[in-house]
């Protein structure tokens, strides 16, 4: 008998799950493929045409998810005003991804630029309500100089 692994192949141990409103689950599927390059891989609809559960692929993680299901007491950002939680992934050329995720219709909440501990940033929030941060590294940073930066920022 063969032993099952506690963590499947292909996955990491935190595994996000986005809860899509109004029933728009697969059109957000959709639009995270067009918008950030993610791969499809699996759909389950439901009886009534929405989507259960899905998976896709961004870079090297997968994320899942679903319509919203109050039974299950799992809704979108937008049942709650917004979400406080941001998704952060990282890319090899954030500027190209920018470029895409608009064109796609992602709402740039940051626009593309360096940051002081060594990534170039962009920020975005979706049509369902999620958000999210893409970042190329570009520098290597010590942890002095971070340090440095952050007693600079909170002092004034």
């Amino acid at each position: 008998m063969s032993q099952v692994k506690p963590i499947p192949d292909g996955y990491h141990s935190v595994t996000p799950y986005l809860i899509i409103g109004e029933g728009k689950a697969s059109t957000a599927l959709d639009f995270y493929v067009r918008a950030f390059g993610a791969k499809e891989v699996m759909r389950m609809p439901g009886p009534d045409g929405g989507l259960v559960h899905a998976e896709m692929q961004l870079g090297d993680s997968k994320i899942m998810l679903a319509d919203e299901a109050p039974k299950m007491d799992a809704y979108s950002p937008n049942h709650y005003g917004g979400s406080p939680v941001t998704l952060h992934v990282y890319v090899p050329d954030v500027d190209a991804t920018a470029k895409q995720a608009t064109a796609a219709g992602a709402k740039l909440i940051r626009p593309v630029a360096d940051q002081f501990y060594g990534d170039r940033t962009a920020g975005f929030q979706d049509p369902f309500g999620h958000k999210w941060y893409f970042a190329t590294h570009i520098r290597e940073v010590a942890m002095e100089e971070l340090q440095h930066h952050m007693q600079a920022t909170t002092a004034g």
